[in-house]
């Protein structure tokens, strides 16, 4: 499985920026899609996720700035980020769980890529 992401850069506060994820080479059942984030010393941190069905949650911090979305026929995931803050700065991350048995799920992840939102 080889996951994709791009989308990142430096942009202003309340500025927007949207990042794909493209997830290729996969042979089980897509399960969910999601976006982390990791700031400088810190673990990564459930940004959004997206199930199979298309049912979306995401972090306190992002709801109503970020919206995640997904293209299934190409196997793309979008995070559409609006009125950054400074404190968005990090590297995101877009992370897949693959369903290839009942018992069987395994997350997969992709590059970084760098969100810097100046002040």
């Amino acid at each position: 499985v080889q996951l994709q992401a791009s989308g990142g850069g430096l942009v202003q506060r309340g500025g927007s920026l949207r990042l794909s994820c493209v997830a290729s080479g996969i042979t089980g059942r897509i399960y969910d899609m999601s976006w982390y984030r990791q700031f400088p010393g810190k673990q990564r941190d459930l940004v959004a996720v997206i199930s199979s069905g298309g049912s979306t949650d995401a972090a306190d911090s992002v709801k109503g700035r970020f919206t995640i979305s997904r293209d299934n026929a190409e196997n793309t995931m979008y995070l559409q980020m609006n009125d950054l803050k400074p404190e968005d700065t990090a590297v995101y991350y877009c992370n897949v769980r693959i369903q290839y048995s009942n018992s069987d799920y395994r997350a997969h992840w992709g590059q970084g890529t760098q969100v810097t939102v100046s002040s």
